[in-house]
């Protein structure tokens, strides 16, 4: 069950993630190296290539990802992803056809069902507190990235950090009010895991 349902989440994430890259390349309003280079610039893309990465390996080489906290640091990054598009992002545009379609699967579908997984799989005893520091390193390293590259190309992927927009003050406190979003879900997760854990088990020692 758990491998097919790894093979099935990559299948998925990996036909969002390729479409919404075929509809950008096809609406393109700039060349097509500046394109893509934008495109491997938006959390949303970055995040689900890591999601279906993960359900590839957890699919044919699962001793990779086998570790502990692996699986929540993945699950908090993409209901990142989800929250700020369904909350922030999604009254910013209205999109159709088969675009409404991908952006539905990488916003709202990918990160339902990575929850679902986590909640079924993920070993949450044995995930600590501890392992959040090192999993705010990929959003900050991100939000460094594209405040450099913005600064030089002028593309910022999010209004919120648009400092050509809203500027560079604004624009710090919004990323540090993200950061301290990232602490605040994952410390929930690691609380609820280690909630769900116990009540798991003290329901298996009464019966």
């Amino acid at each position: 069950m758990k491998k097919s349902l790894s093979l099935l989440f990559a299948l998925i994430g990996w036909f969002a993630v390729t479409a919404q890259f075929v509809l950008m390349i096809e609406n393109r309003m700039a060349p097509v190296a500046e394109t893509i280079i934008r495109f491997f610039s938006f959390f949303t893309i970055l995040t689900n290539i890591l999601v279906a990465g993960y359900f590839t390996l957890l699919s044919f080489k699962p001793a990779i990802v086998h570790k502990p906290g692996i699986l929540t640091a993945v699950t908090v990054y993409i209901f990142m992803v989800g929250s700020v598009y369904q909350f922030v992002l999604r009254a910013t545009w209205k999109p159709e056809g088969l675009q409404l379609i991908v952006d539905e699967l990488l916003h709202t579908v990918i990160p339902v069902l990575v929850i679902i997984f986590w909640t079924m799989y993920e070993n949450k005893k044995a995930v600590t507190f501890g392992q959040i520091p090192k999993w705010v390193i990929y959003p900050v390293a991100y939000l460094v990235y594209i405040l450099i590259r913005g600064s030089v190309s002028n593309f910022y992927p999010y209004p919120f950090v648009n400092v050509s927009e809203i500027g560079i003050t604004k624009t710090l406190l919004n990323s540090a009010a993200l950061v301290l979003v990232f602490f605040m879900i994952a410390t929930l997760f690691v609380t609820a895991g280690r909630y769900f854990s116990k009540k798991r088990q003290e329901g298996a020692a009464s019966s």
